[in-house]
C-alpha cells in the first residue's frame, strides 16, 4: 500500500518516540527528522536510515513529498514554523501549546476539522480526560467538569514542568469546547513515587441528567473507541453516580515504544497525534490520489 511521508521537528524523546510509532503505521512513511544541533534523536533516525537535517523547518519547506509534519518542539518555535508549513502546503500537527489551529481529540471532533491545515494535541491530560467528560456531557448535561492528571515525576520533562499553567489552562479549555462542559478545572499532579506510576486521571462531572444507565454506556464507548488506538488506555473505575455528581478514573500505560511504559503521559498524545495523521493521510491523500476507495 502507498504510503505518505511525514517529517518530524524536535529529535527529543517526544520526537523520538513518534519516529517509532509512524514506523509502524500502514499509512504513514518516516521519512524526515529535523532538529537544530546534532543530537541523540538526530543520530538515532539517521541510523535508522530516515534523513535528517540541523536546519531546522527550513530544510522541510521545499521538499514536496512531505504532507505532514509533527510538530515537537516547543509553542515559540511552531508559532515560527506555522505559518512557513502551511505556505508550504503542509499538514501540521502541533504537539506544543501554541494553538495555533484547533484544539483536536480523534475519537471526539476529528471528522468535524476535515479542512484544517493546523491541528493542536491539546495536552496529554486533555487527550485522557476530554473523551470522558464529553461522553458524559452528551447523555447527562454537564455544568461542570473538573479532571486530575496525576503523572510520575520521572515522565515529566523540563517542558512539561515549564509549562504547568499552559497545561492546565489549555486542558480547562478544551473541556469546554470540545467536551462541552459549561465551566472546567484542570489540576495535573506530579507524583515522585518510586516504582513511578502509572498515568492516572480523575474525571468528576455535575450533570443535570443523572442517568447512571446512560452514562455507563456512553463512558463504555468511548472508551472502545480510545483503545483502537491507546491499547493501554484502561477504565479503572467505571462511572460512580452520587446525586448528580459523576466519577471516573482512566489509568494510561505506554506502548513502550522508546519511552517507558508509565509514561503514558506522552505516549496517549503521541498515539493520537498519529492517528490523526493517519486519518488525515488516507482522507486527503490516499483516497484523492486513487479516486475515492
Amino acid at each position: 500500500m502507498e504510503k505518505v511521508k511525514v517529517a518530524i521537528i524536535g529529535p527529543g524523546n517526544i520526537g523520538t518516540d513518534l519516529m517509532y510509532k509512524v514506523m509502524r503505521s500502514d499509512v504513514l512513511q518516516m521519512d524526515y527528522m529535523v532538529g537544530i544541533v546534532e543530537s541523540e534523536g538526530i543520530k538515532r533516525a539517521r541510523g535508522l536510515g530516515f534523513k535528517t537535517s540541523t536546519e531546522g523547518v527550513e530544510a522541510i519547506l521545499g521538499e514536496k513529498d512531505i504532507k505532514i509534519v509533527f510538530e515537537a518542539t516547543s509553542a515559540k518555535a511552531h508559532l515560527h514554523n506555522a505559518p512557513l508549513l502551511k505556505a508550504a502546503g503542509k499538514v501540521a500537527i502541533d504537539m506544543t501549546p501554541a494553538a495555533v489551529g484547533p484544539y483536536v481529540v480523534p475519537c471526539v471532533n476529528l471528522d468535524s476539522l476535515s479542512d484544517e491545515m493546523n491541528f493542536n494535541m491539546v495536552t496529554c491530560g486533555g487527550q485522557a480526560t476530554v473523551p470522558i467528560a464529553y461522553a458524559i456531557n452528551r447523555v447527562a448535561d454537564s455544568e461542570y467538569t473538573e479532571i486530575v492528571s496525576c503523572i510520575s515525576s520521572k515522565s515529566a520533562g523540563p517542558g512539561t514542568r515549564a509549562n504547568i499553567d499552559e497545561f492546565t489552562e489549555t486542558t480547562a479549555n478544551a473541556l469546554r469546547t470540545v467536551a462541552g462542559a459549561d465551566r472546567s478545572k484542570a489540576i495535573i499532579i506530579l507524583n515522585p513515587a518510586d516504582p513511578p506510576i502509572m498515568m492516572i486521571n480523575t474525571i468528576y462531572s455535575l450533570v443535570r441528567n443523572p442517568d447512571e444507565e446512560a452514562i455507563r454506556r456512553s463512558v463504555e464507548e468511548i472508551v472502545g473507541r480510545i483503545r483502537q488506538y491507546v491499547p493501554g488506555y484502561k477504565l479503572r473505575t467505571p462511572p460512580i453516580l452520587d446525586g448528580n455528581k459523576v466519577t471516573v478514573i482512566i489509568e494510561v500505560e505506554g506502548a513502550g515504544d522508546f519511552l517507558p511504559r508509565y509514561s503514558g503521559n506522552l505516549d496517549i498524545i503521541n498515539s493520537a497525534a498519529v492517528e490523526v495523521a493517519s486519518k488525515i493521510a488516507r482522507r486527503r491523500f490516499l483516497e484523492t490520489e486513487t479516486g475515492g476507495m
